[in-house]
């Protein structure tokens, strides 16, 4: 008799974490040499069907994906807390201010020479005072950034491609 198992595997690359569910067959050779049994030509038909039908999953997420928090230089007390999550949605946290939008994260063909890029629109904002002091309606402004990652837990946003004129730092809250 043979046994369907799934094996789930993740990894990183290009810029997305990828999870991949493939399924494969497994041998139970030790309950058949106690059975002492022959598969049947019937059940070895359902096996090879079952092996074929097994699909692979391939569910890519940016890497940018989670709570991320930027202390304002002019206020230590305040932190401005950005989460990107599934769908390409986004909230953004200012002190008083909170807004909803969505975001397109893009990985560069070459990473040696050009930065991420990261772009969102905001699609509601309720004009209340944020960390830096300003109370501001941003309802439907798109802003663009070049994404530097420091490290995995730190990324910049930053002027251009190059990584130059980086304005702010965001740290990892939250996976």
């Amino acid at each position: 008799m043979k046994k369907i198992v799934c094996t789930t595997v993740a990894m990183m690359s290009l810029g997305f974490w990828t999870t991949l569910a493939v399924a494969q067959t497994a041998d139970t050779e030790v309950a058949q040499a106690q059975n002492n049994e022959q598969i049947t030509n019937e059940e070895a038909q359902e096996l090879v069907a079952a092996a074929n039908s097994s699909k692979i999953n391939i569910q890519t997420r940016p890497e940018i994906m989670g709570l991320w928090g930027m202390e304002i230089p002019d206020n230590k007390r305040c932190v401005e807390y950005y989460n990107f999550s599934g769908e390409n949605n986004m909230v953004i946290k200012s002190d008083q201010e909170w807004s909803i939008g969505q975001y397109q994260y893009q990985a560069p063909s070459n990473r040696s020479e050009y930065l991420p890029t990261l772009i969102f629109q905001i699609k509601y904002d309720n004009n209340q005072t944020d960390c830096s002091g300003v109370k501001q309606d941003q309802t439907g402004e798109i802003q663009q950034f070049f994404v530097k990652w420091v490290n995995p837990t730190q990324i910049q946003f930053c002027g251009n491609q190059r990584g130059e004129q980086c304005f702010a730092t965001l740290n990892k809250q939250l996976p």
